[in-house]
């Protein structure tokens, strides 16, 4: 009973902390940059294949309204441009779950490692589904692909709307995201892995 309950709470207190990461935000010119895949990755890490209940709590704070992602919160955040992405979360913070179950055993360097790269094939699922919505959404929406071709120009790159978005929702966060975000949560991670083995959810 204690281990379902200090699961529970570790899901809740993983879904403040995805709320919190996005609006840590930095501009690198139009580009805005949250840490909000550091937060899913490190639910995958903490609750295995139960790293989907916190972003699942993520969203349903969305939808109830709360300004709980980088654009705020409603309805219309979950069936917006971004909307790919957010509804990814669940599915990437599993996915780390999955591979965090499978690999970690000793805690060493080499399995750092392994879950460093599992991290990434983790959220190959968001960014894809990212991309596709925000694909979407270009088509009626001319501001938005400006935006993204304006991003492209920003990094000195003239390319077609197609390459222009997907270069603006996936490629230009791959190095934050996978050097940093990830980096960080599996750094974490292993700090709070003696706490969570005492309770027996590690």
């Amino acid at each position: 009973m204690v281990n379902s309950y200090l699961r529970f709470t570790l899901a809740c207190a993983l879904a403040v902390l995805t709320v919190l990461t996005s609006q840590i935000k930095f501009y690198f010119g139009i580009v805005p940059y949250t840490f909000q895949n550091f937060a899913v990755i490190l639910s995958g890490l903490i609750l295995g294949r139960y790293g989907f209940v916190p972003q699942l709590i993520y969203i349903g704070m969305i939808a109830l309204g709360f300004p709980a992602s980088a654009r705020g919160g409603g309805l219309g955040v979950l069936l917006g441009y971004t909307a790919g992405y957010i509804w990814s979360f669940p599915l990437s913070a599993t996915i780390m779950g999955l591979i965090r179950e499978k690999v970690w055993r000793k805690g060493d360097l080499r399995e750092l490692v392994i879950l460093w790269i599992g991290s990434i094939f983790a959220v190959i699922p968001l960014y894809i589904i990212g991309f596709y919505v925000f694909w979407l959404w270009t088509s009626g929406d001319a501001g938005l692909l400006n935006y993204c071709l304006e991003v492209a120009r920003t990094f000195g790159l003239n390319l077609s709307p197609f390459w222009a978005v997907f270069f603006a929702t996936v490629v230009i966060f791959l190095p934050q995201d996978i050097f940093m975000d990830h980096v960080m949560a599996i750094l974490v991670f292993k700090h709070i892995q003696k706490f969570l083995k005492s309770y027996g959810i590690a």
